[in-house]
């Protein structure tokens, strides 16, 4: 490869198996030459298998993200393949993506004055077969919000308000929720970018 991605050592790009424009924006700006295919999974299905065989909440994002590598990977023969996922838990409880700003106005509710937990985990693939994983986890604290704030907050932050799972982007308005954060800001974004790394300096594919 040539060009912006120096760091890069791969023949060819890396798959990402992500619709996640955010994602590919971490890449792209640690210099990786990035091509993305969406994966084809049943994600609730996933999680929900998980469970029932004794998984916790927290362990979601590591299956979902092997389920994600391990379908795009076999159509690409030979390339390297990224996926990655990540779990919202609060007091042991599992949050998704909220269907709707009225959902979105609930999970900010219940999560306001409370500490929660966002683990993001990654798998890497290549010919069908998991070549690395990795995860990171990240604790942030919502600060007490009054129903008219959460109902305005929501309104200002539109789409980011029900494409996030727990109603925020970080990087955003999401911040004016919060007050205090622990943690990696890749990891938050739903990429750990200082495991993936190293497990692609592993993997030789980056210097």
């Amino acid at each position: 490869m040539t060009g912006q991605a120096t760091f890069w050592r791969g023949d060819t790009s890396l798959v990402l198996a992500s619709g996640s424009a955010t994602r590919r924006q971490l890449l792209e700006a640690a210099g990786l030459p990035v091509e993305v295919v969406r994966p084809d999974v049943d994600e609730r299905a996933i999680e929900a298998d998980f469970i029932a065989m004794g998984g916790s909440p927290a362990g979601v994002a590591a299956a979902l993200a092997d389920a994600k590598a391990l379908s795009v990977s076999p159509a690409h023969t030979g390339r390297t393949v990224l996926a990655a996922d990540q779990m919202l838990v609060c007091e042991g409880r599992p949050f998704h993506k909220p269907e709707g700003t009225a959902a979105a106005e609930r999970q900010i509710a219940m999560l306001a004055g409370r500490r929660h937990e966002l683990t993001s985990a990654f798998t890497l693939a290549r010919d069908g077969k998991i070549i690395g994983r990795g995860a990171s986890s990240a604790a942030l604290t919502m600060r007490p919000l009054a129903p008219g704030f959460i109902r305005d907050y929501v309104a200002l932050a539109g789409t980011a308000a029900t494409t996030s799972v727990g109603g925020y982007q970080l990087e955003g308005l999401g911040i004016h929720l919060f007050e205090a954060i622990e943690g990696d800001h890749s990891t938050i974004l739903g990429l750990p970018m200082l495991s993936l790394l190293a497990a692609l300096r592993e993997l030789d594919l980056v210097a």
